[in-house]
């Protein structure tokens, strides 16, 4: 590989690969707060105006295709909140690799065409069109 650009995205390749491996606990999912109305008619919560019961929260996501939804405790959040946010982190490094992993099929596929480096071909939109008669 004697192309710059791809050295250069091999080795983002590799960074990245050393970054997935140090990411440690994930989980999928997103966090959001509920708040309920219990069945007490006396209850603050059916005041006006109501004082909701909560906040509770709850990890939602979808796994092999089979959606979940699971309360979190108060004492659990920050954990969980570090884990969804290794996830996405996880998947911001994959969507670089695959950026990556694409740009060198790009250059070496420009290679195989053009072993000398040089470009016989127009850019595109330079070709002159012949006007459309009416």
């Amino acid at each position: 590989m004697s192309d710059p650009s791809a050295a250069a995205a091999e080795r983002r390749i590799e960074a990245i690969k050393r970054q997935i491996v140090a990411l440690g606990q994930l989980r999928p999912g997103t966090l959001s707060q509920q708040y309920n109305v219990c069945g007490n008619p006396t209850c603050r919560c059916k005041a006006d105006p109501p004082k909701k019961h909560g906040p509770y929260y709850q990890l939602s996501y979808t796994w092999r295709r089979k959606s979940r939804t699971h309360f979190v405790r108060e004492q659990d959040l920050p954990q969980i909140q570090r884990e969804v946010a290794t996830y996405e982190r996880l998947r911001a490094l994959v969507g670089e690799w695959i950026d990556s992993a694409l740009e060198i099929a790009r250059l070496e596929r420009e290679k195989r065409r053009d072993p000398q480096g040089k470009s016989s071909r127009k850019p595109r939109g330079s070709r002159k069109t012949k006007p459309r008669r009416s």
